[in-house]
């Protein structure tokens, strides 16, 4: 009796895990765990092994939508990763398997004035995002990992970290003699106060409760008002500081009025926050008097964040992380994100 045998060579399909975010879902409890193979990277790309990716309040927006979501479209959500390449796609020169990176925010913008037409970043309208085991991206869209940081702290940096850096060095930078204010404790304002402190500069805060402002001091700054008991809290920082030249405004353009308050004369409001993007009356003896700036801060260049990973690494600075939540939990990492009491970044981990 002869037995018959078949030879099939053809290696099994490798699957990763995702999360989608459904087209008609506006809550993270509808995310959906998927499984789909792994992507092959073509010409010019490059495949990531996702180690960790951070969350930014971008990330609520999107959800809640329709702010970065298009109708009746599945998205991959979130935008900041960190980890290995572990592909290498054809054309592709200076990346190695091995080699730890994390992403560029902003696609081709290499250096100078940004695009005319930025788009909102990976996870967002038509762009799937990173909330994957695995991604693939071209490698012009892509950055070396400091060596000094693990996954997770690497992972808060395309965005937290590099919008802090403009807001400090994109236009009239920072020196070891200005002085700072920041806005709460979230990423940009704790990767502000680490920046300007390694630069020799003096930090101030506003913060909503006193044990937040007593870790800021413990971190580096030199002092805080409480913005919940003093209503013209930018009087109460001019008075403190004897003047602000920049304002990291991490909450957006309802507090210029009070930033311009905290400024001194010459100096600069850098506004970036989309927690309240809602105009209210300016001050305009104040911004003529004091012949302020006001700039809008939206993340920044290749070049910025290159300085960036050099400045990360020679003074050592680690991005403050409040929690670090599993892959598998990911659904829970916007419930945190938005919890009271926050203090620095949300990460999503992977093993």
């Amino acid at each position: 009796m002869t037995s018959l045998h078949t030879n099939d060579s053809t290696p099994p399909t490798r699957l990763m895990k995702r999360w989608i975010l459904p087209a008609d879902a506006t809550d993270a409890a509808k995310l959906v765990l998927d499984e789909t193979p792994v992507p092959v990277p073509g010409p010019g790309e490059i495949r990531i092994r996702v180690r960790a990716i951070s969350m930014n309040y971008r990330d609520q927006l999107i959800l809640k939508g329709p702010f970065g979501r298009l109708p009746e479209q599945d998205l991959v959500p979130l935008s900041d990763v960190a980890g290995e390449i572990d592909a290498v796609g054809p054309q592709v020169k200076g990346w190695s398997v091995g080699d730890r990176v994390t992403n560029l925010h902003v696609l081709d913008w290499s250096d100078g004035r940004p695009p005319a037409a930025m788009g909102l970043g990976l996870g967002a309208l038509h762009e799937d995002g990173v909330l994957a085991e695995y991604v693939v991206l071209p490698a012009r869209r892509i950055m070396r990992a400091p060596a000094n940081l693990d996954h997770c702290e690497a992972a808060t940096l395309p965005v937290a970290a590099l919008t802090a850096w403009n807001a400090l060095y994109g236009d009239h930078p920072i020196t070891a003699d200005s002085t700072v204010l920041i806005i709460g404790s979230g990423g940009v304002a704790l990767s502000a106060l680490q920046f300007a402190r390694a630069a020799g500069a003096r930090v101030y805060a506003t913060v909503r409760n006193n044990a937040a402002g007593e870790t800021l001091v413990r971190l580096g700054a030199a002092g805080y008002v409480n913005s919940t008991t003093a209503h013209d809290w930018g009087d109460a920082i001019f008075a403190l500081s004897g003047g602000i030249d920049k304002v990291v405004d991490s909450v957006g353009v309802s507090i210029l009025t009070q930033a311009l308050a905290a400024l001194a004369p010459g100096g600069e409001i850098a506004t970036l926050g989309l927690f309240d993007a809602t105009a209210r009356p300016l001050d305009g003896y104040a911004l003529l008097g004091k012949q302020a700036r006001i700039r809008g801060v939206a993340v920044g260049s290749e070049a910025m964040h290159r300085d960036l990973v050099r400045y990360v690494e020679t003074h050592d600075i680690h991005p403050v992380i409040d929690r670090r939540i599993d892959f598998i939990d990911a659904p829970a990492a916007y419930t945190a994100q938005t919890a009271g009491g926050l203090f620095g970044k949300v990460v999503i981990e992977l093993g």
